[in-house]
């Protein structure tokens, strides 16, 4: 596909190199030329029947100069000679100057993919995309309760080209796919909902020969049909368990992003120069890896063309290090750990997460339960906000339970998690050996940019979070 794209444009090789070449004039210190050619799908269930459905093509490339701390960028909808030299000639003129400097010789260098580069779109007829919809709708209906339900099937295929001055050719094909499924129960006038869904970098067949669409649908409905019987949160500060899996968007958003290396050179993040110091509970160690192979989170190499790896952040509560793309690493003396992303051509890549999670500890969820009087038991979240800086984060829990001497009580509503991530890391006493990754939903968003990531975790145990809720 980015292939016949480029032929098209005749953007061989060689001319590709001429382009990067008048791109890399004196002053800058790196350049690149991103191509990315994108084809995407959704349809969409309501009232048993699919309404509406999408198509998009999207193509374009990027240009990139970096000068110190400082980046020249501009991006072209269209692939003409013209318009590349254009934005070529736009992004170069942060160095305000015409000579040209040498960039290294191209290298092509082979990665263990991921995932299959080859199309989702494909892999189902339209005829089964919709029966895969229906069914979803037919198995939530068994239950009496729901009333409305509504499901989505999308897919994406994205293929890229990475040129850039260090040498760098490189191409990537990305698959990823993704069911959603939403409920609305009533009982006795009250009203709740509930969704579940998953994903990742396969195809659709995923979905059926897994089971997946049954799971999705009834894992909704069990959700609908706690919230129903949820009584009030009480607030205060209490011991929390966290249960495993999602729960570690947590991580994600009140850690992960303060390990991002902009943040740290910045010296904006509540992490900044503690690379070797005790930053949380010595039960805790947290990667990211973005090596898992058909994950949401993952790639075969980042948007500068580095291959992705398996990052150590935490190691038994020592900070081991930060997150990088090649700008901010070698503004910090460092080599990219494979984690530069950008939304698409029309982004500046940064460092971002991908699949972030926490190892398994040696300890048992029912030895936690069992050590709380009174408590809260969050097995899932709806989203939160974080500052960077501070660390202070809030996350609100849409399936949570009391805990009272030892045991799991009656589910409730909101609740909501109160506190900062460095100073929760350094309250977890107890790490379950139950590690779970999402079931590939994650979206990240960073300076107006979305990118799609995993996280994880598994149970654990923090002595002490203020739990906002609607009964004190």
């Amino acid at each position: 596909m980015i292939e016949e794209l480029l032929n098209e444009h005749q953007l061989s090789q060689e001319k590709i190199d001429n382009l990067l070449s008048d791109l890399y004039v004196k002053g800058v210190n790196y350049a690149d030329l991103y191509f990315q050619h994108s084809l995407s799908e959704s349809w969409f269930l309501e009232e048993g029947i699919v309404k509406s459905g999408t198509y998009h093509i999207q193509h374009g490339m990027g240009s990139r100069a970096v000068k110190g701390g400082q980046t020249g960028f501009s991006y072209s909808d269209d692939l003409n000679i013209k318009a590349i030299n254009q934005a070529i000639d736009f992004a170069k003129g942060i160095s305000g100057q015409k000579q040209t400097q040498k960039i290294q010789p191209f290298q092509t260098v082979p990665h263990p993919a991921k995932y299959n580069g080859i199309s989702p779109l494909n892999s189902l007829t339209s005829q089964e995309k919709v029966a895969l919809l229906k069914q979803i709708d037919a198995i939530a209906r068994k239950e009496p309760k729901v009333k409305q339900v509504s499901a989505s099937l999308s897919g994406a295929y994205t293929e890229v080209l990475i040129a850039s001055s260090d040498g760098v050719y490189q191409k990537d094909c990305r698959p990823m796919v993704r069911v959603s499924v939403s409920v609305i129960v009533e009982h006795e006038g009250r009203v709740e909902n509930a969704s579940s869904g998953g994903g990742g970098r396969y195809d659709y067949r995923y979905f059926i020969d897994h089971n997946l669409t049954e799971i999705y649908a009834k894992e909704a409905v069990r959700q609908a049909l706690v919230a129903l019987k949820a009584k009030d949160t009480p607030a205060g500060s209490m011991p929390v368990i966290l249960g495993p899996g999602w729960t570690g968007v947590l991580l994600h958003e009140a850690i992960g992003h303060g390990l991002e290396g902009d943040f740290n050179r910045r010296g904006t993040s509540v992490f900044t120069d503690k690379i070797g110091e005790q930053v949380a509970s010595k039960k805790c160690t947290i990667v990211d890896n973005g090596t898992l192979v058909n994950r949401r989170g993952s790639l075969t190499i980042d948007d500068e063309g580095t291959p992705t790896q398996n990052t150590t952040l935490i190691e038994n509560g020592i900070l081991k290090g930060y997150l990088f793309d090649k700008l901010n690493a070698g503004l910090m003396g460092v080599e990219s750990t494979g984690n530069a992303r950008r939304e698409s051509y029309a982004h500046i890549p940064m460092p971002r997460m991908t699949n972030t999670y926490m190892l398994n500890g040696e300890d048992r969820l029912d030895d936690m339960i069992a050590s709380v009087e009174n408590g809260l038991y969050a097995v899932n979240f709806d989203g939160g906000q974080v500052d960077i800086t501070s660390g202070k984060f809030v996350f609100s829990a849409n399936e949570a339970y009391l805990i009272k001497n030892g045991k799991i009580t009656i589910p409730v509503k909101g609740a909501t998690l109160i506190g900062s991530g460095d100073e929760v890391l350094k309250k977890i006493s107890m790490v379950a050996n139950d590690m779970k990754l999402d079931s590939g939903v994650g979206v990240c968003g960073k300076d107006g940019q979305s990118v799609p990531v995993g996280v994880g975790q598994p149970s654990l145990k923090i002595d002490q979070l203020i739990v906002g809720g609607t009964e004190v």
